[in-house]
């Protein structure tokens, strides 16, 4: 897929289901639409389930959602609220999704930009099973610069699944530390940037994760350096 850009261009690898990384994505747009500075971000997939075996369990996902949206109460952020049997049990169709979109015929980086930014809206603010396939194209019907007739024709050829694989496979390396760690042009690099926190424990004996700080003023400096301004 190609991924390059003469736009000012931030990579992002992270998982949908991860709060910190959905917390890190809406600061940085957040900062760029207030600004009215064009950014691109490209997304790649570091798919917790994947790495840890098994579905991202609700009982971590909910208390750092909590923790998030307790401090900062303008994400727009709420509880899941949906049936129990409709919660997302994986989150790799949606990361297939969102390579696919890159397809310039799709919708180039803009495009699965848009889809990211549906997706973790559906799940975090409207309870919505983003596992499910109808569900995807459905959010993608809503993305202005997505052809989401031509992303259904590319998931039903298996598109986005190898580079998901292949973006997991090169995550296991050092350089990339977790979701979300992000990289732009100049050197940068940051693992959860803004964010001081701990957990009280581990999280499968009752340990709860607590946000001590969180610092916007990394986002307009990402947005300074990728502009050179500053």
């Amino acid at each position: 897929m190609v991924t390059t850009t003469d736009n000012p261009t931030v990579t992002v690898w992270s998982d949908v289901g991860c709060p910190w990384a959905t917390l890190s994505l809406q600061t940085l747009r957040a900062a760029a639409r207030r600004r009215s500075l064009p950014l691109l971000i490209d997304h790649r997939a570091f798919p917790l389930e994947l790495f840890n075996r098994e579905p991202t369990p609700k009982f971590i996902v909910d208390p750092e959602i909590m923790a998030i949206a307790a401090r900062l109460p303008e994400l727009g952020w709420r509880m899941w609220d949906g049936p129990a049997h409709t919660y997302p049990v994986t989150t790799l169709p949606a990361l297939e999704a969102i390579q696919a979109a890159k397809d310039p015929a799709i919708g180039g980086l803009r495009g699965s930009d848009e889809l990211d930014e549906a997706l973790r809206r559906a799940f975090y603010t409207d309870s919505k099973c983003i596992s499910v396939h109808a569900v995807i194209l459905d959010l993608a019907e809503q993305c202005e610069h997505v052809d989401a007739k031509a992303l259904a024709d590319a998931l039903a050829r298996g598109s986005g699944r190898a580079e998901v694989y292949a973006q997991w496979r090169t995550a296991e390396g050092p350089q990339i530390q977790g979701s979300p760690h992000l990289f732009a042009e100049g050197g940068y690099a940051s693992h959860n940037p803004g964010a001081t926190f701990t957990w009280t424990g581990s999280p499968y004996e009752g340990g709860l994760p607590r946000l001590d700080d969180y610092s916007t003023a990394w986002a307009d400096e990402l947005l300074d350096a990728v502009h050179g301004q500053g």
